[in-house]
This record gives structure tokens, sequence and C-alpha cells, in this order.
């Protein structure tokens, strides 16, 4: 019968058992099915396999929520940035962005929020419980931990200050102690759940024993949270997964890359973005082929995370308008470490 004998089709292969080239994803007219009979013909039509997959948003928009300028140098260009490497990290990985500034209300925000498909709080300086970045940042988390507890996906993402606001956001409070890091790269020292986790798990051999023993990280900050902070910490050890943890100059153990138990929600205290993005000599931002590539992953991976969201304008005029290519980045490399800033 047809699903063990060898015999030319109609399809055009031949001298080949036809349970050879029959598969869901070759959706011809057939000639060759397997059927329980003997007596049954070979010219059935092929019966197309059903797939229900999740749904896909390929045009994400990604918001990144704006920086208010503090260094002297900055302020004649604007009272807000956003540097472009975050920015081009995140195009890199098939996204779009939205500027989302400081000023506008809590309607406005909430009226954003229903058109973004994600959001990532930048690095930089700004008060994490007091500051308008961290009331407008509030805002948003609430909205995504509403939104993804009824099944409306909504990933969020900090990186270095954003992570550490992210462990103010869930913990209540301010929780960050001296972990000085500054200018450093270092590899990561990887949990048992950061090599199971979402975000590292899909990784390649060669880069997961390359992130455990290169400095593919580049760390800039000063505070950050101490790893017997985090564990001593009901809020964030129920919240958070424990991805990596490293050493600061002082000998403190700290929280490095974390990922939300039930949330799509991650934070990392180090700067991907700068392996691919920022170029400065002074710094110490890691440039090697597996610095490229994880930083690479990481954006293609949170892009993904995006694509979940279904959220979307309604108006093409209203996207147009609101996304960051109305305006135009700054030359900053002479008086900054960033290549390039966008500035509102």
């Amino acid at each position: 019968m047809c699903s063990v004998e060898v015999m030319t089709c109609e399809s055009g292969h031949s001298s080949l058992p036809c349970t050879d080239y029959i598969t869901a994803a070759a959706p011809f007219r057939g000639h060759c099915l397997p059927t329980a009979s003997r007596d049954a013909s070979c010219d059935r039509e092929a019966m197309p396999t059903t797939v229900n997959p999740e749904p896909v948003n390929d045009r994400p928009v990604i918001g990144v929520l704006t920086q208010l300028v503090s260094d002297e140098v900055m302020k004649p260009f604007g009272k807000a940035y956003i540097p472009s490497s975050y920015v081009k990290y995140l195009e890199s990985g098939g996204s779009r962005v939205m500027p989302i500034r400081l000023t506008l209300t809590t309607a406005e925000y909430e009226d954003i929020f229903k058109k973004i498909n994600g959001l990532i709080f930048i690095g930089g300086v700004a008060d994490l419980q007091t500051s308008r970045y961290a009331q407008v940042a509030k805002v948003f988390y609430n909205l995504a931990v509403q939104a993804n507890d009824a099944g409306d996906v909504f990933p969020i993402w900090g990186t270095c200050m954003g992570m550490q606001l992210l462990t103010v956001l869930v913990a209540g409070e301010n929780l960050l102690a001296k972990t000085t890091a500054e200018n450093v790269a270092m590899p990561l020292n990887l949990t048992a759940e950061g090599r199971s986790s979402r975000m590292f798990r899909d990784f390649p051999e060669e880069l997961m024993k390359a992130v455990t023993r290169e400095p593919l990280t580049g760390n800039f900050h000063r505070f950050g949270v101490k790893v017997e902070t985090f564990q001593e910490n009901e809020k964030l050890r129920g919240f958070f997964s424990l991805l990596s943890t490293n050493v600061a100059e002082n000998g403190a153990h700290f929280v490095s890359t974390i990922e939300a138990k039930r949330y799509p929600f991650y934070g990392v205290q180090w700067h991907p973005e700068v392996n691919r993005f920022q170029w400065d000599p002074k710094a110490n931002f890691p440039h090697s082929a597996h610095a490229v590539q994880l930083s690479s992953l990481l954006a293609d991976f949170f892009v993904n995370e995006g694509r979940r969201s279904l959220h979307h304008f309604d108006d093409p005029e209203e996207e147009a308008s609101s996304l960051i290519y109305n305006y135009t980045p700054v030359y900053a490399a002479n008086f900054t470490t960033y290549q390039q800033i966008y500035f509102f």
C-alpha cells in the first residue's frame, strides 16, 4: 500500500516511499498519502495540518522612557534625552522605538500603553522613588502587571539604573547599597536558574561558556542590590529569579541579572547596548565577537517578547509621528561617552 511501497507520484517525486516527503510544511496536492486499506487509492487530497500558533506582532514598537538632563555639558541641547545606543539596540532586534517624555499626564501614559509593545527603563541618574522618572515608570509598571495578569503580554526591560528601579517597584523600598563596578567589563557568575532561564536558555553552548569566562558585560555603576539583600527580601525573592551575580570593587556580591518568575520583566545591572554601539576608547566597552553576539541575542530576545504584545496604534499617522525617526541625534562623542544622543 501507499505507506510502504516505492512509487512514482504526480508530485514529481519518484522512487521514494510516500511518507518520506509528505510533511506538515508541504501543503501540495498529494497523491501518495498512506491509507489504512490496501484497496484505497493514492490520489486523495492531502489533509492539511492544523496549527494554532500564538499571535505574533511583526511590527512592534518599544517605548523608551526618557531621562532628564543633569550634566551641564548636555543642558544646551535639551531637557531630556535618550542615548542612541539604546535606540539602535532595539532597532537591531527588529523593533521601532517610541520616546516617552516625562511631562505627560497619567491618562496620556495609559493611552500610550495601549499602543506600544514593551518598555525599556534605561540607565542614568535619578531618584528611584521621588523623581518624575520613577513616578512615570511606576505608572507603566502597574499597567504592565495588570495587563499581564489579564493575559495581555507586555514586557519591560531595565538596564543598570533601570534594573535598580525594577527592584524598587517590586520591593516598595530602595534597597541599594555601595557595589561599585565602574568602567569594568566582567564575565557573569551564572546561577542554576540563569542557565535554565528564558533569557539565556536558547543561547549557543559556546556563548554560554564565554559569558562565564570572558569579560563580556560592561559595568558602569556605583550602587546595586547585594545578593544577601535579594535573598533576604521576600518580595524580591518571590518575584524575581536571580540569574547571575558579580563581585564589586569593595568585595560585595551584587545582583547582575534578573527575570521575573511570572511576568516578562527583565533586568541587567550591566549594559548590553554598549557592546555594539558605543566606542569611547577610554571606556571598557566589550567589543569582542562574543560580546557582540551577546548583545545581539539579548536585543532579539526582548524584541521577540514585544512581538507577543498585540497593542497597536489605530491611526497610522499618529504612529508615524510618535516614532524616534522624527528626531535627529546629536553627535556627542566629543563631550560624553555616547556616540550620539537624542534630545527632547
